[in-house]
């Protein structure tokens, strides 16, 4: 399942400190929003930005990363676009701000945008019974004891709701300790095999449940598949046609889809894990051999999605004024509102991630509580997410920016991995606001 990378450490100052690396801009469109007259203008001191600059730098290095693309919006201004490095692992390619990047997880608030359409239609609602649209889910049940191989089962007391889905609390077995047995008979049911949404949500709706609905925030993709499984039922569009011609197109996101067109795939970045001997090499997964194929057979509203930062930034852009861009009204303000809420608050005590006591979550994305215990700078009420190939955003509405940070390598949580850079960049941002 694709998983947030969301355990942060803070970048070594000695990568900060290293050459610097040569910043190649972008031959490319540039990004689709206006630029600002000058960082100074949108309350960002130029020299304290610089540490920006200097830190992607040295952070796609020789042996760092291969390159990176970082953007800060304020006020619906450009304050910064930066490309750095390579998109190759051959490093013979600069990188572009134009490049295109696997996004994973970041795909799920532009799910969560297609369901809360829906909502808005009075299509369905968030506290709908799952059943209610796919009738295989009316009468779960729920691992109780013994094995995968002898399960004990029980019906379930309460129905998964369609909030529990975008809140990642349906209960589905999908790790974590104590929930091995009823994790493999997940594991068995081959859903990442499925040729579509149907048949990912019929073998879905045969594996009995860890835990109760609405009792646990456990982080996944599979809860925003069924999602996509939803939108395509109650809309009657496939989901990737759906989300193409209510979502991308409307907010003229033209280099974001499930698959890249031939012309476009020179331009997608390769995909990193690091090696046994301490070096990068490719990934070898399918998209990673063969840039811009779909990632998986059905389109994955949980993570199957490539994009740009120009295009990433237009949907953050229509976030941060209410649901609105170029005049094309996605989501209405309230709907906004809404989904930067905290929904653990009244489901879980306490109503916190797995990851953070100082995060919660909202319809898509994490919801920052408390800047202290979190450790980063920012603002409370922020909203934002991560992807599985470090990719990085945040929506903060009380500065009224934005921040993307778009790099391509899937980190294994070992000690010679690469540090993960989303603490830093955050930081570097914040740091560079004037009073």
């Amino acid at each position: 399942m694709f998983q947030g990378t969301h355990g942060q450490r803070v970048w070594p100052l000695l990568m900060v400190a290293l050459m610097a690396v040569h910043t190649a801009r972008a031959q490319g469109p540039v990004v689709d929003l206006p630029s600002a007259a000058s960082a100074a203008a949108e309350g960002f001191s130029p020299a304290r930005l610089q540490r920006l600059d200097d830190f992607l730098g040295g952070a796609t290095g020789p042996e760092g990363y291969l390159g990176a693309v970082a953007l800060v919006v304020r006020n619906g201004k450009v304050v910064t676009v930066q490309a750095h490095g390579h998109r190759d692992l051959a490093r013979s390619q600069p990188m572009t701000e134009d490049a295109i990047f696997r996004i994973y997880s970041m795909t799920k608030p532009i799910t969560s945008v297609a369901v809360l359409q829906l909502m808005e239609q009075g299509r369905l609602g968030l506290d709908d019974p799952l059943g209610r649209y796919l009738p295989a889910f009316a009468r779960m049940q729920r691992f109780a004891g013994g094995t995968a191989d002898k399960p004990v089962l029980v019906p379930v007391q309460r129905p998964i709701t369609l909030r529990q889905l975008l809140t990642h609390t349906a209960g589905f077995a999908t790790g974590g300790e104590g929930f091995e047995e009823a994790t493999r008979l997940l594991e068995r049911a081959d859903l990442h095999g499925s040729p579509d949404l149907a048949t990912f949500a019929a073998r879905l709706a045969k594996v009995p449940l860890a835990t109760e609905p609405g009792t646990r925030f456990k982080y996944d993709g599979t809860g925003i598949e069924v999602l996509a499984r939803v939108v395509e039922v109650v809309s009657g569009e496939p989901f990737d046609a759906y989300v193409r011609r209510h979502v991308l197109e409307p907010l003229r996101m033209g280099d974001t889809g499930f698959s890249v067109p031939q012309a476009s795939r020179g331009r997608v970045v390769d995909l990193t894990r690091m090696g046994r001997d301490g070096r990068l090499v490719r990934d070898d997964s399918r998209s990673a051999r063969h840039p811009g194929e779909a990632l998986n057979a059905y389109p994955s509203g949980a993570g199957g999605l490539y994009s740009t930062v120009s295009d990433y930034a237009r949907f953050c852009q229509m976030l941060l004024d209410g649901g609105v861009l170029d005049g094309q009204r996605i989501l209405g303000r309230k709907t906004v509102e809404l989904m930067m809420m905290n929904h653990l608050e009244g489901q879980l005590d306490p109503p916190v991630t797995e990851f953070s006591n100082a995060e919660g979550f909202g319809l898509g994305g994490s919801v920052l509580l408390d800047v202290a215990a979190r450790g980063r700078l920012g603002s409370v009420g922020a909203f934002g997410w991560s992807g599985a190939a470090s990719t990085y955003f945040t929506v903060d509405r009380h500065e009224r920016l934005f921040a993307i940070l778009l790099m391509q390598h899937l980190p294994d949580g070992q000690p010679h991995d690469l540090p993960r850079p989303a603490t830093p960049f955050y930081n570097l941002v914040y740091q560079a606001l004037e009073p």
